[in-house]
């Protein structure tokens, strides 16, 4: 039976990797992020990436979207999954979005489009202190992987990492979500990974 882990402790060399790396998406304002992550709910942030410039010019900020229609976005959507329902939320927000809006998890997942997910990464974007912890599909993988939950529900998950993790330890899902993007794959390459010395997955295996 392995040694019960001290995860504050074991998570803190992935931590130390990924604190200050940028998320994929390419944006380069907080209404820039806002839009992106609603855009790439279900589709890869590349692909988001590659849209994003051409979406951009034409609405450059929040007053220019909130007086579009939905329909008016669908031209440079339409490769994005579920492009309609998504210009009708990003045409909502901008509606509702105040300059000097206080980005909190309440205010943030109260907007159509937005999820617990999605509001932490906009509020890590943002600079902001963690009010919750980023589970994406790869955190989702991962953490089971390594045995610091046994759920599998990503809400269940997020509330397992915020029980265990001190808050200001909370970017743990995001160092989390590059591992799976990099080294704790579908097809994990194991050998390759920091946290193998610790991870259930990595015993199970007989390594």
């Amino acid at each position: 039976m392995p040694t019960k882990i001290d995860w504050s402790v074991a998570l803190r060399p992935l931590l130390k990797k990924y604190k200050e790396k940028a998320h994929p998406l390419q944006y380069h304002s907080t209404y820039q992020l806002v839009v992106m992550v609603v855009l790439s709910a279900q589709s890869t942030d590349d692909y988001i990436n590659k849209i994003a410039q051409g979406f951009f010019a034409a609405y450059p900020e929040m007053r220019s979207l909130a007086k579009a229609t939905p329909e008016d976005l669908w031209p440079y959507l339409k490769g994005v999954r579920n492009f309609a329902h998504k210009s009708r939320w990003l045409v909502s927000i901008a509606e509702q979005w105040k300059p000097e809006m206080p980005l909190t998890m309440e205010v943030l997942t109260a907007m159509p489009g937005i999820g617990r997910k999605s509001a932490n990464v906009i509020r890590r974007g943002a600079g902001l202190p963690p009010e919750g912890v980023i589970v994406d599909l790869h955190v989702v993988r991962v953490a089971p992987r390594l045995g610091i939950t046994k759920e599998s529900d990503p809400k269940k998950i997020e509330e397992d990492l915020m029980k265990k993790l001190p808050q200001k330890e909370w970017d743990a899902g995001m160092a989390m979500s590059f591992l799976g993007r990099e080294i704790c794959r579908p097809k994990p390459e194991c050998e390759k990974c920091l946290m193998n010395k610790d991870c259930a997955y990595y015993r199970k295996i007989g390594k």
